[in-house]
């Protein structure tokens, strides 16, 4: 089979374009930069220069293919933002959905987000659930908006459409703020974690794979949560330091707190630039929030199988740990 994968030089878009390749399958994929995609030519995946803004870029790419993943996305949480989330996020994904409709792609799986839900307030929503703001970021705000004004429409109409819902994804390597805060961690320059807060947390190879089977299996029209199980951020720490050996983060502030310190930070940032980690957002996500979904759906019609925390992060931090020259014999079951 030949398909096309958007958002391949992601963390999860480079990793299924690999595991499709291992399965033998023909890859393309759609880059801006050509230039930084030499690691999926190194695979065997051919790059097509593109992007998801520019509709005229992405004929070309998409003629003749059996399957499309789109994946890419604009994902940052506490920068300011001129319209880039909605011009990716929304625009883009309105793009390639119309542009695979013209052309008569068979199949397109399209990667939302459990965070469509935004603040879950500890349930454990399904794929029924829908959330009507507000929403705690851009990014949960313009990926609610493709979802349910761009793809959901599509999918009435008629389009071979599956749409998948990840929640946290990790593991070796990640460049988003999980990794960043994970190596943070290794180096004792973690202090913090949030009391409450709770994600589902999945591997970025089950992830990858649960988009594998949604081309294969999923039914045309469904949405699956493909998020793994369920944990706080100091559940998740805590379980590091029993892997390493290396002290959790001790100081856990409450909801409350977070809370206060968003609000005046959201003032402060009128003002002045702040990084990231200090910016509004960041500090509303963190304020005892729950990004949680229920995957029986995923398990029962794709066979979605994420491995345990224990088993993902024991391998996530024994990577880490090399790259960052701290050695690997003290991670436990090594």
């Amino acid at each position: 089979m030949k398909y096309l994968v958007t958002g391949a030089t992601g963390f999860i878009g480079g990793c299924l374009a690999r595991q499709l390749r291992r399965a033998g399958h023909e890859v393309a994929a759609l880059v801006r930069n050509p230039g930084a995609a030499g690691d999926l030519e190194a695979d065997g995946v051919s790059v097509h220069p593109g992007d998801v803004r520019d509709k005229s870029s992405l004929r070309a790419p998409m003629n003749g293919i059996d399957g499309l993943f789109h994946l890419a996305a604009w994902y940052r949480i506490g920068v300011r933002d001129r319209g880039e989330a909605y011009r990716i996020n929304v625009d883009g994904t309105r793009n390639v959905l119309e542009t695979s409709r013209e052309l008569g792609v068979p199949k397109i799986v399209y990667t939302s987000t459990v965070a469509v839900s935004s603040d879950t307030g500890g349930r454990l929503v399904d794929e029924g659930f829908r959330h009507q703001g507000p929403w705690l970021t851009r990014y949960e705000r313009t990926k609610w908006t493709a979802h349910y004004q761009v793809a959901q429409p599509l999918v009435e109409a008629g389009m071979p459409l599956v749409i998948l819902q990840p929640g946290v994804v990790y593991g070796p390597g990640d460049p988003s703020a999980i990794g960043t805060a994970i190596r943070r961690y290794l180096q004792g320059r973690l202090p913090v974690t949030p009391q409450r807060s709770a994600f589902c947390w999945a591997h970025v190879e089950d992830t990858a794979a649960a988009h594998r089977l949604a081309m294969e299996r999923g039914r045309p029209g469904e949405s699956y949560i493909v998020a793994g199980p369920v944990h706080t951020f100091r559940e998740v720490f805590d379980l590091a330091e029993r892997l390493t050996g290396i002290p959790a983060p001790r100081i856990h502030p409450g909801p409350g707190v977070l809370k206060a310190m968003a609000a005046f930070m959201k003032f402060l940032g009128a003002l002045i630039p702040l990084p990231s980690d200090y910016s509004a957002e960041s500090l509303r996500i963190m304020a005892g929030t729950t990004y949680i979904g229920d995957n029986r759906k995923a398990r029962r019609e794709l066979g979605f199988a994420p491995r345990s925390l224990e088993e993902g992060l024991r391998e996530t931090l024994r990577y880490e740990m090399e790259r960052l020259g701290l050695g690997t014999g003290e991670v436990a079951g090594s």
